[in-house]
């Protein structure tokens, strides 16, 4: 038996809900200083909150459960066109095709026999106005069943217009953080990243990369929760300076039409292969939820 305390659960849930809040008061401050550009008449943008819940289905194959969250939503501020955060704790029954979606990485004992799950986690995804300021991704769960336990994650880069620098500056705050759990973190997560970012129908990565971490079950379960909780803890420390060097810069016509372009590809790859996106809607959650990640616009060439 795969043996995680109540307490140990609460933990998690209540530190997912803590890092949910923080990200949303940093983001809401940004927008509050922001001056100047196109969009400084606009009002700051804030947050719009909403519960959320997992359906609770009938027994006819696709699981029973319930649970639910918090999402987050800000839309045509002055330095973001859109955010959504989400927080959640869910739990019940896979249904067939969560089950497979999990077993296709690796075997879960027991799962076939005792189909029961409880997951947490937080998830972000920011859409800027400024084609110069990148979007980015993040997100940190952790997985039960009775059969295992696990901890994931990980953050990226998605920016239209390419800077060096910035990537640069992304991948050292990561190494940063990963080299004070294990020194092999981040080689080994940032390969990963690239190789999960990747839109395999056009051969292409989604972004500039940044680290994706599953399955993470050392054996060390405090260990596996602080690393977690330190990936999350280190995103704002990665990513605003980024935002505050590239808000106030001039954009073209040009580049914003590249920014629709990059989000079209992001939107095939989250709708395409994204691990989440498949998992919340094959458990019945929210869908208006688990589809916050869809950029506002987007365009195909």
């Amino acid at each position: 038996m795969n043996d995680v305390t109540d307490h140990q659960r609460t933990c998690v849930s209540e530190w997912f809900r803590e890092l949910h809040g923080r990200i949303c008061k940093a983001f809401e401050a940004l927008e509050g200083c922001h001056e100047g550009g196109p969009f400084a008449e606009r009002s700051p943008g804030r947050f719009a909150l909403r519960k959320t819940r997992r359906r609770d289905s009938d027994s006819d194959g696709e699981g029973r459960g319930a649970g639910g969250g918090l999402t987050a939503m800000l839309r045509t501020g002055r330095v973001f066109e859109k955010v959504g955060i989400n927080v959640s704790t869910v739990h019940g029954r896979l249904g067939d095709e969560a089950r497979k979606s999990l077993t296709s990485r690796r075997e879960i004992p027991g799962l076939s026999e005792d189909p029961r799950f409880w997951a947490s986690g937080v998830s972000l995804v920011a859409h800027l106005n400024s084609p110069r300021v990148p979007a980015v991704h993040m997100n940190t769960r952790m997985f039960w069943t009775p059969g295992a336990t696990w901890f994931g994650g990980g953050m990226d880069l998605n920016p239209a217009v390419e800077n060096p620098e910035d990537a640069a500056a992304f991948h050292r705050a990561l190494k940063a953080m990963c080299d004070r759990h294990d020194s092999g973190y981040y080689s080994r997560f940032r390969a990963w990243a690239d190789e999960y970012f990747l839109i395999r129908h056009r051969g292409e990565p989604r972004g500039a990369g940044g680290i994706f971490f599953d399955d993470l079950a050392s054996g060390d379960w405090d260990a596996d929760f602080a690393f977690t909780r330190d990936v999350g803890q280190s995103f704002l420390a990665a990513y605003m300076p980024i935002v505050d060097l590239r808000r106030n810069e001039d954009w073209s016509e040009d580049e914003r039409e590249l920014q629709l372009i990059r989000r079209g590809r992001y939107a095939e790859f989250n709708l395409l292969y994204d691990r989440g996106t498949r998992f919340g809607l094959f458990t019945g959650h929210d869908p208006d939820a688990v589809l916050m990640s869809m950029p506002p616009l987007a365009s195909w060439p």
